[in-house]
């Protein structure tokens, strides 16, 4: 929907560009996947072109350049949060949660509530639903943790509890309104990779972000090695589970750091073993199997899993050392 108290932006020499498919699309320069990304946030472009910026770059994929951009442009969109370190003077950390799971257990609650007991400041953010797959938000709900009504919420929780689950209608609503469109176009678009890299903080904190597909992992990797100012606070950048950012279970990943200007491996990828133990985990994937579990693990009734523990432990690091 465009704004109609805001000037229309005219795009037609953007589509141009990137809307000659997978062999002719160019990339546009840092100015002008700013000033378009932006005019998008902020309702200014018509929905027939709208639509089609949204299918080019669905077919073109986006450049680090043009991520650093649209990053940039993002997170000029929404009021970034203040957070007090936690104990031991430990930096906030993000957790994005937008794909939820469908055929393994999603513990990004439990990796959040453990983080939190480590005197972490852990802010999760992501969606509220979608169907067929069972969302971080319907977890914290059945776990008893409400979900933040406003960016004071969010800021008390955090101080409160160290841990705040904030929609993304919430936390960034000119975001929301892009990621809304997956469902009335049937396809995901730039916006669903750039709330998995939003540094929501005032001050500097510490991401979790996630890919699926290998050929993200090269442009991840070229964003925060080749623009310093889109891994500000630090990026933890792993092949995700589902599409959340919280171990594997079913094997061990690699995990790098990337902060002031360098990547660094934390966690090197690890073969599963035949002969390992079986990892306890949700007899069911249902939204409330999956918090009766996460509290049995909280009390110590059952183990946590390996991979998890490891994460934590090298989360943990990374916030108490200086920025």
């Amino acid at each position: 929907m465009t704004d109609s108290a805001a000037p229309t932006f005219t795009c037609a020499r953007y589509i141009k560009e990137i809307g000659r498919g997978p062999h002719g699309a160019r990339a546009l320069s840092h100015d002008d996947a700013y000033a378009l990304y932006e005019a998008m946030l902020d309702g200014r472009v018509p929905e027939l072109e709208l639509g089609a910026v949204l299918l080019a770059y669905r077919v073109k994929g986006e450049t680090s350049a043009e991520l650093a951009a649209m990053l940039s442009a993002a997170h000029r969109s929404f009021e970034p949060l203040h957070v007090q370190d936690g104990r031991e003077h430990a930096r906030p950390v993000s957790i994005p949660s937008y794909n939820g799971a469908r055929k393994t257990p999603n513990l990004v609650p439990l990796l959040s509530l453990l983080l939190a007991r480590e005197g972490v400041p852990v802010l999760v953010h992501g969606v509220t639903d979608d169907p067929g797959r069972v969302t971080s938000a319907e977890i914290f709900t059945e776990l008893g943790i409400p979900h933040a009504a406003s960016h004071d919420e969010i800021e008390d929780s955090l101080a409160s509890r160290r841990l705040a689950f904030a929609p993304i209608t919430v936390l960034a609503p000119k975001l929301a309104r892009l990621l809304a469109l997956r469902r009335r176009m049937g396809v995901r678009n730039s916006t669903h990779t750039l709330v998995k890299l939003l540094q929501p903080f005032a001050e500097p904190g510490l991401r979790l972000v996630n890919y699926t597909h290998p050929q993200y992992r090269e442009s991840l990797t070229g964003l925060f090695s080749e623009h310093p100012d889109a891994a500000s606070g630090g990026a933890l950048l792993a092949r995700g589970t589902e599409g959340e950012a919280v171990a594997d279970t079913r094997r061990q990943v690699q995990v790098d750091w990337f902060h002031a200007g360098r990547a660094e491996t934390l966690i090197s990828p690890e073969r599963s073993q035949p002969d390992a133990l079986p990892v306890e985990l949700p007899e069911a994937l249902d939204a409330a199997s999956t918090a009766r579990w996460t509290e049995s693990v909280l009390r110590g009734d059952v183990p946590v899993p390996s991979a998890v523990a490891r994460q934590v432990e090298a989360i943990a690091d990374v916030v108490r050392r200086p920025a």
